[in-house]
């Protein structure tokens, strides 16, 4: 199962915040109703028991009768997951202190993929119909990057970010596989580059750095949508370019070998900044799930004294060692090697990840 982030036409906007305060009707009623259940009788409503009071509601709100089972499963299941009596109130009036981004749910039944056409020379659209309550029908153009015509949707969820902008996220099945090479590769997460493969590639990101000047300047003139574009522009190129370097490290290699890098140490210190631009958790998350599609083995090993060893003979003599030598990127080993930083690093991820595979630690 694969999830697919389409982006909807802005024509829709005003149709679709309308739904989404019908679906915050629903999901403040059995958030009330679920907590006056448990102060009266100490037990928890299941999502089975909302759906009964819900029930009929459908012709009154315009919403599917299984898109308001599916808000009562995802409250019983938020309930359950932050172990909350009551969870938070949710709405989209733009003057509320807490504004809830727009959200609506819908089942396999009630979504029809109606047609992918050409929209110039590269681009796709897909138009999908979505059901209502009382046979009523909501068609929707999206932004077809994908090409939706190759799989089978499953579910649906239309989902709003801080902009205003609405979002398509399909659940397909039958993802199709990218099929694994048969090299073996290392790779090593920093702060000047975001990772480093053993066979030379490198990822740098530095998007933060690169708008700082415009982002500043748009926060002095209090220019809160552009302060916001900004944003996501910055999250959106950090995106793409992690997906690129991920899937070319999966298509040319069966192992990838990864160090046990974690932000959080790095977060309290001068590093905070581009720790959080490399993007070190979506990087693993990213090789996670591709090496399952793909057939690979990804793995994460421990990365310590990775960088201060040799990976030709294993001194650790002329290396820089403390954090006040992260400037230094080439040292000369004893042996006479000239090693770029980063590079050797990885170059030992890997022959860390190696001994574990041999020894029969399991990969996962």
């Amino acid at each position: 199962m694969k999830t697919l982030k389409l982006r909807t036409k802005d024509k829709h906007a005003k149709q679709l915040n309308i739904l989404a305060g019908a679906v915050n009707f629903v999901w403040n009623y059995v958030n009330e109703l679920s907590f006056k259940h448990l102060k009266r009788t100490g037990k928890f409503f299941s999502a089975y028991d909302l759906a009964t009071y819900t029930k009929g509601a459908s012709e009154y709100l315009n919403l599917h009768s299984q898109t308001l089972q599916a808000i009562s499963e995802v409250h019983a299941k938020s309930r359950k997951q932050f172990k909350k009596a009551k969870l938070n109130w949710r709405t989209n009036n733009p003057k509320a202190k807490r504004r809830s981004l727009g959200w609506i749910p819908f089942r396999k039944t009630a979504i029809k993929h109606l047609a992918t056409r050409q929209s110039g020379k590269k681009s796709l659209k897909s138009t999908i119909q979505l059901s209502l309550a009382k046979g009523k029908k909501l068609t929707i153009d999206l932004w077809d990057s994908y090409n939706l015509a190759l799989y089978s949707i499953n579910t649906l969820e239309l989902v709003q970010d801080n902009r205003g902008h609405w979002y398509a996220c399909i659940t397909v099945k039958d993802f199709p596989k990218v099929k694994g090479g048969d090299g073996k590769v290392g790779v090593d997460l920093g702060c000047k580059d975001a990772a480093t493969s053993s066979q030379g590639d490198k990822l740098t990101i530095k998007q933060t750095q690169k708008w700082a000047k415009k982002l500043t300047i748009a926060q002095r003139a209090n220019h809160k949508k552009r302060v916001k574009a900004i944003h996501a522009k910055i999250k959106n190129t950090r995106q793409d370019l992690i997906h690129k370097f991920t899937t070319s490290l999966i298509k040319d290699n069966a192992l990838i070998v990864v160090g046990k890098l974690q932000s959080s140490s790095f977060t309290s210190s001068k590093l905070a900044k581009s720790v959080y631009d490399a993007g070190w958790f979506e990087m693993k998350r990213q090789l996670d799930y591709k090496c399952k599609y793909a057939g690979c083995h990804y793995i994460e090993v421990n990365e310590s004294y990775t960088t201060q060893t040799c990976s030709c003979c294993g001194s650790r003599q002329n290396s820089p060692k403390v954090r006040a030598d992260l400037g230094i990127r080439e040292w000369i080993c004893e042996c006479g090697v000239t090693h770029d930083r980063d590079i050797n690093a990885a170059k030992n991820i890997l022959a860390v990840g190696l001994d574990r595979l041999v020894e029969g630690i399991p990969s996962v």
